[in-house]
């Protein structure tokens, strides 16, 4: 028997893009935390200790260290020698100041350089080595590092020899401890440092006159202590980074002037010493290398600036959105639930046609179209049956219920199986509903009050979600709850609702008739059809009463694709309707708030938001933890009082709201993997269809009235006219 070759399975580039695109953001912001010493950082500093195991020339030596070749010497300066040496740097402030001030007198000097500084600021180091002065390594992160095994000590030198290489082209011999002082405060602890530095090719530097300029003890006093005595020559030790740096470059402006008159000379320690050049050129593999490591560097400061500005943007953006909600949304609850608030003269008592648009809906249909026979209102039922085949159509023919017709076509999609329903329609007011949904005896009777208003082309419904006991159910009655009902109360006030829900609307049929029906131009017909009635001139309004009851997706994969075509959907409906943005009239008002808003809360604000968590994320690995953990937990108050203002509004039980902090840092991640897929297939041209969910037929009746809520309505419904 032949074996077939296993076919290897390969990652859709739409889900290989998201991932790809997480993975850089999060080595972007570890490779910034690394560079600023935020991670792997080492701050301990070790007490004095003995030394005895100290060679006593070393100890009583000068202030440069030689244990290259298993030796042990040092070396002092010569007379009217000084060597200024400035360590931490180097600092976009008072880095160029030093540098200054060395210029206009004629000095060279010797930096001391971290990794880390040189990283990020290898324009300064550049400068350094072509204005003459030397360049010596300070470690990268800047660790006490008789603390450290070899094998940390040789990183913390290979790394800034990499920055060194990727900032100026060079390599140095030069090395100077973190925390040194001169050569007699050298102990049993930092001496097989200076010996194993020596095997590794490098001259360890100290020093022999502090300033002290770290003290900031005044410009006179720097003055005083970095003076050498008796025309001796000096290693002096001084600072241009670790914090405000202004006195160290007024007492250098006066210092070596001064000194100089005195018959000194400020050279490069190799220049004092009349040595080659500790710097070297780096060539080849090295320098390409070096550079690459900068360039890397610098794309990482420049992402964490766009995402600190992205994160402000989405603050910003959450925080208004949360303003307009609460404001609006209030208003809109008022107006509505006013005694004598009505829509028009009189109630609208006209038969309704229900249209069911169905594909393999056999474990919902029936309960579905049960529940449209308890309406309130006279309807006739349309099920669309667009192709299926696990005997949906048969399922509802079987029932044998009056005025409910099945129609029959073969797979079109839903915009065709609705604009069929529509053409086999007997009355003008149309409700379209899914076919998972169930709707309460005063769903339909609720939903089409509105229409006693002639403006009014369309009525959203208040979907809510029946399968909400598990969690993931949890998590998405909080959104459509706060998310969605919110919303449309919000944009209910300013005229310019997006989008009619699928589970649950209403149109005139003759404001769909001059929109051209529903469109299967995007993947949200019913976003689409909505932008279209407001370009006509239509009102569409919002009727918080009009409850319907869908099943939610209950895995995370049935969510994505929902999710998913929404997104994309969306973002098609708002690029077919961009022209409005230019109209004048109704269109154009819809066109300069209404697109506006909708881009802003439903595209780009998910976009961003998971940056929220992102640098929560980011606070808690590199700090300050407290601070980072007080900013979440107040955004996330803010959002749970929001959530819980909603819950009233619509007058829910508040226990879901337990489930809110998971779903934020949860729920909204996979949001974010699925709008920035969206916005990949949008970008690549990708064409997706009409997705059909697996659904269980859990939501089988209304619930329960929740309290302070009116009581559910008779069972019984009449008859409809004909």
């Amino acid at each position: 028997m032949a074996s077939h070759p296993r076919r290897r399975t390969r990652l859709p580039l739409r889900y290989l893009l998201p991932l790809v695109v997480l993975g850089a953001m999060l080595a972007m912001l570890m490779l910034r935390g690394y560079v600023h010493n935020e991670i792997l950082a080492d701050h301990r500093v070790r007490p004095a200790a003995a030394n005895d195991e100290v060679p006593r020339r070393i100890l009583d030596g000068g202030p440069v260290i030689d244990t290259r070749h298993d030796r042990a010497r040092s070396l002092r300066i010569p007379d009217h020698h000084v060597v200024l040496t400035f360590d931490d740097g180097p600092d976009p402030t008072w880095t160029p100041k030093v540098l200054d001030v060395l210029k206009k007198h004629h000095a060279h000097a010797v930096f001391f350089v971290t990794g880390t500084m040189t990283s990020r600021h290898p324009e300064l180091v550049r400068r350094m080595v072509e204005e003459g002065h030397e360049v010596g390594l300070h470690t990268f992160g800047h660790p006490d590092l008789s603390y450290h095994s070899t094998k940390r000590i040789d990183w913390e030198l290979s790394q800034n020899q990499l920055a060194l290489a990727g900032a100026a082209g060079i390599r140095s011999s030069l090395f100077r401890p973190p925390y040194s002082s001169s050569a007699n405060a050298i102990d049993n602890r930092s001496w097989p440092v200076a010996r194993y530095i020596g095997s590794r090719g490098y001259l360890t530097v100290v020093d022999d006159t502090d300033s002290e300029d770290w003290r900031k003890p005044g410009v006179e006093r720097i003055m005083r202590n970095a003076t050498p005595h008796g025309g001796r020559g000096a290693v002096v030790l001084m600072h241009d980074s670790g914090g405000d740096r202004h006195q160290t470059v007024q007492a250098l402006d006066r210092l070596l002037p001064r000194l100089q008159q005195q018959g000194y000379t400020f050279q490069t320690l190799t220049g004092a010493l009349r040595a080659p050049s500790a710097d070297t050129e780096v060539t080849g593999l090295d320098r390409w290398k070096g550079k690459a490591w900068v360039f890397l560097v610098r794309a990482s400061d420049d992402i964490t600036t766009v995402l600190v500005v992205g994160l402000a943007a989405v603050g910003v953006l959450v925080l208004a959105r949360f303003a307009l909600m609460l404001l609006l949304s209030g208003a809109h609850a008022r107006r509505t639930r006013r005694p004598d608030f009505r829509w028009g003269e009189g109630p609208v008592t006209e038969p309704v046609s229900v249209l069911v648009p169905a594909y393999n809906e056999a474990k919902c249909i029936e309960n579905t179209v049960r529940s449209l026979m308890r309406s309130e209102h006279p309807v006739e039922v349309l099920v669309i049956d667009d192709g299926s085949g696990d005997g949906t159509a048969d399922i509802v023919e079987a029932l044998g219920l009056p005025e409910v017709r099945v129609i029959r076509q073969a797979n079109a999609g839903k915009p065709a199986a609705l604009n069929r329903g529509l053409a086999h329609a007997r009355y003008d007011l149309v409700v379209m509903m899914d076919g998972d949904t169930v709707f309460e005896p005063a769903t339909v009777r609720e939903l089409v009050q509105p229409f006693a208003d002639p403006r009014v082309g369309a009525v959203a419904g208040n979907a809510k979600v029946g399968n909400k006991n598990r969690l993931i159910g949890a998590w998405q009655h909080i959104e459509y709850v706060m998310g969605f009902n919110l919303d449309r109360r919000m944009y209910d006030v300013l005229r310019c609702m997006p989008t009619i829900p699928g589970a649950v609307g209403a149109f005139r049929r003759s404001a769909l008739e001059r929109v051209g029906g529903m469109s299967d131009d995007t993947l949200a017909e019913d976003t689409d059809v909505t932008m279209a009635l407001h370009r006509d001139g239509w009102r569409v309004v919002y009727a918080e009463k009009a409850r319907a009851w869908t099943e939610a997706p209950e895995t995370v994969q049935q969510l994505w694709s929902q999710r998913y075509r929404w997104s994309y959907g969306t973002m098609q409906a708002i690029w077919k309707h961009r022209r409005a943005f230019f109209e004048r009239g109704p269109s154009g008002r819809f066109g300069r708030v209404g697109l506006p808003l909708v881009s802003l809360f439903t595209v780009v604000a998910p976009l961003l938001a998971p940056l929220i968590d992102l640098f929560l994320v980011y606070g808690l690995v590199f700090g300050p933890t407290g601070k980072t953990i007080a900013a979440w937990c107040a955004v996330l108050a803010v959002q749970a009082a929001c959530a819980a203002y909603a819950f009233r509004l619509d007058r829910e039980r508040l226990t879901p709201l337990l489930a809110l902090p998971l779903q934020q840092l949860l729920y909204r991640q996979l949001m974010y993997v699925v709008l920035l897929q969206s916005w990949i297939t949008a970008l690549t041209g990708g064409r997706l269809r009409w997705q059909k969910l697996r659904r269980t037929g859990g939501v089988t009746a209304p619930p329960a009235p929740t309290p302070g809520g009116p009581p559910l309505p008779s069972a019984t419904a009449p008859r409809p006219a004909d």
